[in-house]
């Protein structure tokens, strides 16, 4: 009997601790949240997390911070939320970034696909090339046909060694069998004045930080790096229509947590995220800056990513890119 007694209050103290547990989970979040950019504030990154950080706010009934922590093409910051506890507190915006540091870097501090469970790719955003008006050229095929003529004199500029741009521009000079030289600066914004400058010729730029410009006259667009038209810039003609096909470079953004959270915190986060993004205001808001939302299932995003790994993959050992 006694036995039979100590046996059935185990059982019970097991489901209290089980009920509690479950109680736990369903009541994510408890505490604020903190949302992780690996760039400063202002950029293109930081921008989005902030319009989809007040929308969590709402939907989650506690604070969703953005905490920047730039460096390293975002390696710092990555590498912080990779070490984190894995409990849904600390979350990552991770970039088209942690897809080439993969390969871009010997001594990567974290691994994109062990490191990370994939909620949801947020936003993608094409890159446009874009160059000063005192370039002669005017459209893909002058630009190959000059630089072709005169290998090694005109510049790229680059947000630093192994950034998007910085393949990006390798990834040109591959397709199209040029010589450019590269040169990276430290973070998007100064490498964007000096090509407003006249300092250096060209550059691959997100649609989000050069719209402005494009529109204003203050650079000119050769061509949109995805398989359609923008539909900010309708009559500016793809990569592909200027002769090079199934060229294609996006920005994207996506919510990454700590590898080990627990599926119903990842589940909450999904469902809330793609519900934030399904909304007329951040649609809108993503639009004007010439991006678009989009809000796949965690196994979609994790397939993209290693698809993405893969093709910079190609692109950095081919052209031999060097980065540390």
């Amino acid at each position: 009997m006694q036995k039979l007694l100590a046996t059935s209050l185990t059982l019970c103290a097991a489901l209290v601790l089980a009920s509690a547990a479950s109680a736990q989970e369903g009541r994510y979040p408890t505490k604020q949240i903190h949302l992780v950019v690996g760039y400063t504030p202002g950029g293109a990154t930081d921008i989005v997390a902030r319009t989809i950080a007040a929308k969590l706010t709402e939907a989650l009934g506690q604070p969703v911070l953005v905490e920047n922590r730039p460096g390293a093409t975002s390696n710092i910051g990555s590498e912080y939320v990779a070490k984190s506890a894995p409990d849904g507190y600390t979350l990552l915006v991770g970039t088209i970034a942690n897809a080439t540091s993969m390969t871009a870097y010997k001594n990567l501090g974290y691994d994109t696909m062990r490191d990370f469970v994939h909620i949801t790719q947020t936003m993608t955003a094409p890159s446009v090339l874009a160059t000063h008006p005192s370039f002669p050229a005017k459209n893909l095929q002058e630009l190959i046909a000059l630089a072709r003529k005169n290998p090694g004199i005109y510049t790229y500029a680059s947000s630093g060694n192994g950034s998007s741009p910085h393949l990006a521009g390798e990834y040109l000079k591959l397709r199209a069998g040029i010589e450019l030289i590269h040169v990276p600066y430290k973070g998007g914004a100064p490498g964007l004045a000096d090509l407003l400058g006249g300092q250096v010729t060209m550059s691959f730029q997100t649609a989000l930080s050069a719209l402005p410009h494009l529109k204003s006259g203050k650079l000119n667009v050769i061509g949109v790096a995805a398989h359609k038209r923008m539909a900010q810039l309708p009559n500016v003609p793809t990569i592909e229509e200027g002769g090079l096909p199934d060229f294609e470079v996006s920005s994207w953004n996506g919510l990454f947590a700590p590898a080990r959270t627990p599926p119903e915190i990842v589940n909450r986060l999904y469902e809330v995220t793609t519900k934030a993004l399904a909304t007329a205001e951040v649609r809108e808001k993503l639009e004007a800056q010439g991006a678009e939302p989009v809000g796949q299932t965690p196994a979609q995003f994790r397939a993209y990513v290693q698809a993405e790994i893969d093709k910079w993959a190609k692109v950095i050992k081919q052209s031999n890119a060097k980065f540390e």
